[in-house]
């Protein structure tokens, strides 16, 4: 079923999707997967980078946490991946970058190299607010279970910050907004049977 259709939905046939479209990064192809934390984001872009590099082309995988400052500010990200990154890439050129330490609680001294590919899948919230996107996606789950599936990853100490980040969340994309560039709505915690390595869940009107 094609993306935005509703029903379920394969990452095979996204993946020809981002291929069949422009590539507007230069001459890479750049596909956001956004979301409220703990929606299931890091997941479904793994699985779709997973399906576009088993059709043949060469992909980079990059996290906005990693461009962050700690808990601080939701988009802190944004800076230094469209200098470190976006900027080089859309010129022609490789890029570098460092990133964010979560533990030391600073930005790491090393520069990591990212040489250029055909599709570039960066997840984090306000992904799908970037520029020269070929394709966005928008993960959905519930707040409950966003906020358990967050504190099993980081443990019951760190709940102050998931609850101020998820209601600093809620004052970006507004209440019940969603990103308004997407291309597909994904249920991120969908209650059917599916073969979740394969298939996903378009969320009906999405």
């Amino acid at each position: 079923m094609s993306a935005g259709g509703g029903g379920i939905g394969t990452y095979s046939a996204l993946a020809k999707e981002v291929l069949g479209r422009e590539a507007r990064l230069g001459d890479v192809r750049l596909v956001a997967v956004d979301g409220r934390a703990g929606s299931g984001k890091t997941t479904f872009a793994g699985r779709l980078a997973r399906a576009l590099r088993h059709a043949g082309v060469d992909v980079a995988e990059l996290h906005t946490d990693d461009f962050l400052d700690g808990w601080a500010e939701l988009e802190a990200w944004r800076p230094r991946l469209e200098r470190w990154v976006f900027a080089p890439f859309k010129a022609g050129e490789d890029a570098r970058y460092r990133r964010y330490d979560w533990v030391r609680e600073r930005l790491r001294d090393e520069w990591e190299p990212l040489r250029r590919p055909d599709v570039l899948v960066v997840e984090g919230v306000g992904s799908a607010g970037v520029q020269d996107l070929t394709f966005a996606v928008c993960v959905h789950a519930p707040r409950a279970l966003r906020l358990e599936r967050g504190l099993i990853r980081d443990g019951e100490a760190l709940r102050p910050q998931w609850e101020r980040w998820m209601a600093e969340e809620d004052r970006f994309f507004g209440e019940g907004a969603a990103p308004r560039t997407v291309d597909v709505h994904v249920d991120g915690a969908p209650g059917e049977e599916h073969d979740p390595q394969n298939e996903y869940f378009i969320l009906a009107g999405g």
